[in-house]
């Protein structure tokens, strides 16, 4: 096996100092699979204080043996490697922290308190050179298995972290999960209420990240995890759409999923596309080929924003695909729409995220069954708004500022000034040619002529204004259009 220089550096110390060194966890199977490992873990008997003195450019901030190795590698796998004292650990009365944990001088004790098989490896990077495998991981591996180290039970309940961790290694690696191992998965499903939301993200963010994501999101919904997580998600098992679905809801998310997938899309986009639709069993009405949605993007959005706030997701990611779902929605007729409405809809949506959107409407397409991502009116649409990309959209685009307003009419910062720039906002966005400075202070000038109350009334008419891309058209083409 082709070990970095920096980890045999520190395993050279470490068995020059009369210690151990042993690789361990998912760098030893990822290069057993002939895969670049995304980290180094060493295992040794040193104790931490020990790899401290033996290594002083190092870090030790936790109570469980774990020294960060610094190296002068820029590559992110390499610029900390991981070095940890053999250990066992306590009880668990919580299915998430040991009790204690104490250290020990043998890596057959350190590998059995491990969560599977295949992590549950060493190799021993002294003369000796050989692999120690007490509970047949490389078998394991051959097999393409997830098996739970020792009693599948046991292991769950002491981190119930696994339970998600044995689908994502699962998904991840292209692996089936070994029958007692999934038996006690659904078993005990209900432990990972018990596990802290920002654990859970980051699992779930890893899952979603996977070349097979949508193959982990219906093995956690058979294995019972699912709705620990995202039981927004759930609601849409078995819900039946209309003549222009061939899924179920919740078949059709996760279809919209593998397409973001497909192409390696980022991880808002495939989170939205998950999303997209949630909101469709709360506003599901009648059944068969005629039953409606409407407003399911409104409701999604709000669903969508919990779910993700609920797990602790950034605060700016938990916008931006609740923004997603939120429009992803949208109607849009070569022979209907005019520049204005392009220029409508880039400030409705905001010109920065027109390209995530296409990206979520491709993957509902597909995710409809539908053989074509992106038809001519998407292509179309693109080049309307590469057309009016240039043109104002939004009040940080006027020719004007709030500042020009104030010294026009003498006034003070107020409503009045917000109004105003509302009001010039739209006449710009219908008619681009306005958006100069001496015709804009000639529309103050006039604006300001006319009541405070009056000025609000268009204000919000300006903001109200609907959009051509969910305008103007009849029932007809809302149902045909609007539901999905």
């Amino acid at each position: 096996m082709k070990v970095p220089k920096e980890v045999q550096s520190i395993a050279e110390k470490l068995l020059g100092h009369g210690f151990k060194a042993y690789l361990v966890g998912g760098c030893l199977r990822d290069l057993l699979l002939k895969e670049a490992p995304n980290d180094w873990d060493i295992a040794t008997d040193a104790r931490p204080e020990k790899i401290q003195e033996i290594f002083p450019e190092s870090v030790y901030e936790n109570q469980f043996g774990t020294v960060g190795v610094k190296t002068e590698n820029e590559d992110q796998s390499l610029r900390i490697i991981q070095v940890t004292t053999f250990r066992v650990e306590g009880s668990y009365s919580d299915a998430r922290h040991p009790s204690d944990v104490r250290f020990i001088g043998r890596i057959e004790e350190d590998l059995s308190r491990r969560d599977f098989t295949v992590n549950a490896m060493a190799f021993d990077l002294g003369e000796d050179a050989e692999i120690i495998d007490p509970f047949f991981g490389a078998r394991d591996l051959g097999e393409k298995m997830i098996r739970a180290v020792g009693n599948p039970e046991e292991r769950f309940k002491e981190d119930a972290l696994r339970l998600m961790r044995a689908v994502r290694l699962a998904t991840q690696l292209g692996f089936f999960i070994e029958k007692e191992t999934m038996s006690a998965i659904r078993t005990h499903a209900s432990l990972l209420s018990k596990i802290a939301e920002e654990r859970i993200r980051d699992e779930f963010t890893k899952l979603i990240m996977t070349s097979r994501a949508h193959q982990g999101i219906n093995l956690m919904q058979e294995l019972g995890l699912l709705k620990y997580i995202l039981p927004e998600l759930c609601e849409g098992v078995g819900v039946s759409q209309n003549k222009h679905h061939i899924y179920t809801v919740f078949e059709h998310n996760v279809r919209a999923l593998e397409y973001t997938v497909s192409k390696n899309y980022s991880l808002h986009v495939r989170m939205a596309s998950l999303l997209h639709d949630v909101g469709k069993p709360k506003t599901k009405r009648g059944e068969g080929n005629d039953s409606t949605f409407y407003g399911h993007e409104i409701v999604g959005a709000r669903q969508a924003f919990k779910a993700l706030d609920r797990l602790r997701f950034p605060r700016g990611f938990v916008d931006q695909v609740s923004h997603l779902v939120r429009y992803h929605l949208f109607y849009y007729n070569v022979d209907e729409v005019t520049p204005a409405g392009v220029r409508r809809f880039l400030a409705r949506v905001g010109p920065e995220n027109v390209d995530d959107l296409i990206k979520v409407r491709e993957a509902d397409r597909i995710g409809s069954g539908v053989p074509k991502a992106v038809p001519y009116k998407l292509r179309h649409l693109l080049f309307m708004i590469e057309k009016v990309k240039r043109d104002p959209v939004s009040p940080k685009m006027l020719a004007v500022r709030g500042e020009d307003v104030m010294s026009a009419l003498r006034i003070e910062p107020s409503p009045r000034v917000g109004y105003i720039l509302s009001i010039l906002l739209e006449e710009v966005i219908e008619n681009p040619s306005y958006n100069t400075k001496e015709t804009l202070m000639r529309r103050i000038e006039e604006l300001g002529k006319e009541k405070e109350e009056e000025l609000k009334v268009r204000a919000l008419k300006a903001k109200e204004t609907k959009e051509e891309f969910e305008g103007g058209m009849e029932e007809e083409i809302k149902k045909k259009y609007w539901v999905k």
